[in-house]
């Protein structure tokens, strides 16, 4: 039955490949999993010492290569080059520290409690004082690139590799009885004539390339020819090539752009495919088995695990407390710089190959499994210390986004409409939202299937337009309309959500239970999830004009949330041309920051604040909503700084308690900005449901 297994067909194992970077974010989310953590227990499954369902074939090394390359060289194109400039002393301070503390504990415990030989505690001590950004992606879906703590984090791990790989140069030099100084000279020769030639010609040839051609594929594959060119001559000098890869991020820094359509490409065939083929590799050479068959193994990861993750806690803690940063920076930095991945496997596979005495080589077999399986405890220890400290670090930001940002001219609102007994009133409600003082007009989209009626129903989408016009033109609204076609319709919203640079959407809430059973509907879980910015969904049950009272119901630390000024504003606009009052139901820290804003803004306008200290209550507020109030639910969407697993019930409560209330559900801008990139760290999918929910529910039923 299983003799088709392992699979070695390369087409067979590239096609498997794909469907588990397809459907591995997807199981990790249910299992409320990292991604990143959950990409390598899958190539744990897959691989030879799991169900064997994969041949670790050249393709596994090859892109597994190039992924620990793009990591290495996207975190040097996204680093900020002037606090480089500014903080080169603490860079090299936190890097000494970061190498030394764990190189020396690392060391002591190979001599001394393992009995290792000196050679051989030297090349472990030397695979625990680097380290890998296996982490990373996870800082960028958080928008803290730039943050300082990150920076040193970066500028560090090159250091601490670097001196690695001199040590490593040193350890077989010895072995090989050619470490002369006439070795060092010529070692210091290639390393200096390396770093000297890449900051001399590169800038050149990047200038005079990029001024030359503007062709986007050219531009793509000009800048990962340098990359790899970097990484391979930094190979053939005695350096790994990440080295090389970092070093040619650092030098096209200032020529990429992070916010240009050729990052963006750089980032998407990286995300796309290189980065979790890496992971997958890595986590085929694990061995779980070894760990029950003997207790030697498990104390050598017991032993390096801990001792090595504690030497770079220490350092992370020890340069932040130096530096006076801020209370989370120690965590960050212990978080980013606590991962051992590719470059460890490639110090200990350094070691297999030296040989001590015939038959017997510097380092055995355990050492390689125990290293291997080390990687994977930090590699989950990294990922989920640095997810804490990310929002550790936004919850402590001092500067909490301000209502200043309103007054930008940035106030574009983007409307689809469907279905035409809804429409003039999503109309309405965007005029009522509207800032008249910027005489913007409103965005009007219908989406047309790309199927047999597309023709029919483009005629019935441009009447519906048509009617959406003269109903916004009878308040001297101008609208913009369109008709657009797509295969997907959350992707055609955001293709047109970019293409007219809007600054939120605003549409209709599912209603129709003949097109999906789903409380989202077919799409807009897709189109909140995979865009960042303001999406407010609305189910008007009657006219605006008739509503009496809106009431707000506020989770907490919304107040954190980079959009929580611009919704704040949209419902006090909207509250002053109805007349009406408006409840405000949250924590008594965020409603002391809704006062504050009503009263220098709207100081006219008639709010009252209630406290809901804990988001149970929200279905307790049920009673208090008439038919002729407007509900408004404050949401966050996942992995937020507001998010809570509480969330995750509201398209139950609402069902429940509030079938037949006037609705609004408000999913703010996050993560700092408006760009739409593609992670690994952040699929666009993301599961509505966790597993453990949908086992509890299948549980209840068989108790029923």
């Amino acid at each position: 039955m299983f003799s088709a297994f392992p699979i070695t067909d390369p087409t067979l194992i590239f096609f498997i490949v794909m469907l588990i970077i397809l459907f591995a974010p997807i199981v990790m989310g249910k299992l409320r999993i990292p991604h990143i953590i959950g990409m390598v227990l899958a190539g744990v499954a897959v691989g030879e010492y799991g169900f064997n369902i994969l041949k670790r074939d050249d393709s596994f090394e090859l892109f597994g290569r190039v992924g620990l390359y793009y990591i290495m060289f996207l975190a040097a194109l996204e680093m900020d080059s002037g606090a480089l400039k500014r903080n080169k002393y603490r860079f090299m301070i936190f890097g000494l520290t970061t190498f030394s503390v764990p190189f020396v504990l690392i060391y002591l415990l190979g001599t001394t409690f393992l009995n290792y030989t000196t050679a051989a505690s030297l090349l472990l001590a030397t695979l625990m004082a680097s380290n890998t950004l296996i982490a990373y992606p996870i800082v960028g879906r958080y928008g803290l690139q730039r943050n300082p703590a990150v920076s040193l984090s970066v500028g560090s791990t090159m250091i601490a590799l670097f001196l690695s790989l001199v040590v490593l140069a040193m350890i077989v030099a010895a072995h090989n009885e050619d470490g002369g100084s006439l070795f060092w000279l010529w070692f210091v020769l290639k390393v200096v004539g390396f770093c000297g030639g890449m900051a001399f010609f590169v800038p050149r040839l990047t200038r005079w390339f990029l001024r030359r051609y503007s062709d986007a594929v050219m531009q793509f594959i000009f800048v990962m020819a340098i990359l790899f060119l970097s990484a391979s001559v930094s190979s053939s000098i005695g350096l790994e090539g990440i080295f090389g890869a970092f070093l040619a991020g650092l030098i096209l820094n200032r020529y990429v752009p992070r916010l240009s359509p050729l990052m963006n490409r750089i980032e998407f065939i990286g995300n796309a495919i290189f980065i979790p083929y890496f992971l997958i590799g890595v986590g085929m050479l694990i061995n779980l088995r070894l760990l029950f068959q003997g207790k030697g193994i498990v104390w050598v990861v017991l032993g390096i695990t801990l001792v090595g993750t504690l030497g770079k806690a220490i350092a992370a803690y020890l340069a932040s407390w130096r530096f006076k940063m801020p209370t989370p920076s120690g965590q960050m930095m212990f978080g980013l710089t606590s991962a051992h991945a590719a470059g460890a496997i490639a110090i200990v596979m350094v070691g297999m190959q030296l040989q001590v005495a015939p038959g017997r080589y510097l380092i055995t077999d355990d050492i390689l499994n125990a290293v291997v399986i080390m990687i994977l405890i930090t590699c989950i220890i990294s990922s989920v210390i640095t997810e804490g400290a990310a929002k550790t670090f936004i919850l402590s930001e001092k500067n909490i986004p301000g209502s200043e940002m309103l007054d930008k001219d940035d106030e574009s609102i983007l409307v689809p409409v469907k279905y035409p007994e809804y429409a003039n009133s999503l109309v309405a409600l965007a005029i009522m939202m509207r800032n008249p003082k910027l005489n913007r007009g409103i965005i009007a989209l219908n989406l047309v299937y790309d199927d047999e009626n597309m023709r029919a129903n483009q005629e019935k989408g441009q009447r519906l337009l048509d009617q959406v016009s003269k109903y916004a033109a009878a308040t001297d609204v101008l609208t913009q309309t369109q008709v657009r076609i797509a295969a997907n319709i959350a992707n055609g919203i955001k293709h047109a959500f970019n293409e007219f640079h809007a600054s939120e959407i605003l549409i209709g809430l599912h209603t129709h239970k003949d097109v999906s059973p789903k409380f989202w509907g077919q799409f807009h879980q897709s189109l909140f999830n995979g865009l960042n910015r303001q999406i407010i969904m609305a189910r008007l049950n009657q006219p605006l004009n008739t509503i009496r009272r809106i009431q707000v119901a506020i989770p907490s630390r919304a107040q954190y949330e980079p959009g929580f000024y611009r919704w704040l504003e949209r419902l006090a606009r909207v509250a002053l041309n109805l007349e009406c009052r408006i409840v405000f139901h949250g924590r008594q820290d965020t409603l002391a920051l809704v006062n504050e804003f009503v009263r220098n803004r709207h100081a006219g306008m008639r709010a009252e604040y209630a406290l809901m200290n804990h988001w149970n209550e929200l279905p307790s507020l049920a009673s208090t909503i008439a038919p002729d109030h407007l509900f408004v639910v404050i949401t966050a969407r996942k992995g937020t700084v507001s998010y809570k697993t509480a969330l995750d019930q509201l398209p139950d409560e609402i069902t429940k308690f509030f079938s037949g209330t006037n609705l609004m559900i408000v999913f703010p801008d996050q993560y700092g900005d408006g760009s739409e990139e593609l992670t690994f760290a952040e699929p666009q999918h993301t599961e509505g449901t966790s597993a453990y929910e949908d086992v509890g529910k299948w549980m209840k039923k068989l108790k029923k």
